[in-house]
């Protein structure tokens, strides 16, 4: 049940940050909502998450899950830039990310 909230949490936390960047362009009351919406949910799942998880491992599989999530999005739909490296270095905290839920 811990690994579900986790995932949740950092499904929220992709969208408190789409909508931070929303709302950074834009200040309407649906651009605010995405985004405290978003990080609001993404902190009551993590909190959940905690009850059933170590907060060690816990914290660092939602912060590497989120920034991915916030990376690719931004890749996709904002038109970042897609190098070599910035591709490697997602694809390390994946790894790194499977990897600490593989240990605990």
């Amino acid at each position: 049940m811990g690994w579900m909230y986790i995932l949740l949490a950092a499904v929220f936390e992709v969208i408190g940050v789409l909508g931070l960047r929303l709302f950074s362009h834009a200040r309407t009351v649906k651009n605010g909502v995405i985004y405290l919406g978003g990080l609001g949910g993404s902190f009551a799942f993590l909190y959940m998450a905690f009850l059933y998880l170590q907060i060690s491992v816990a914290y660092a599989v939602f912060i590497g899950i989120g920034t991915a999530g916030a990376v690719l999005l931004n890749m996709i739909f904002f038109g970042e830039s897609k190098s070599y490296f910035r591709m490697l270095s997602l694809i390390v905290i994946i790894i790194g990310v499977v990897g600490l839920k593989a240990l605990s």
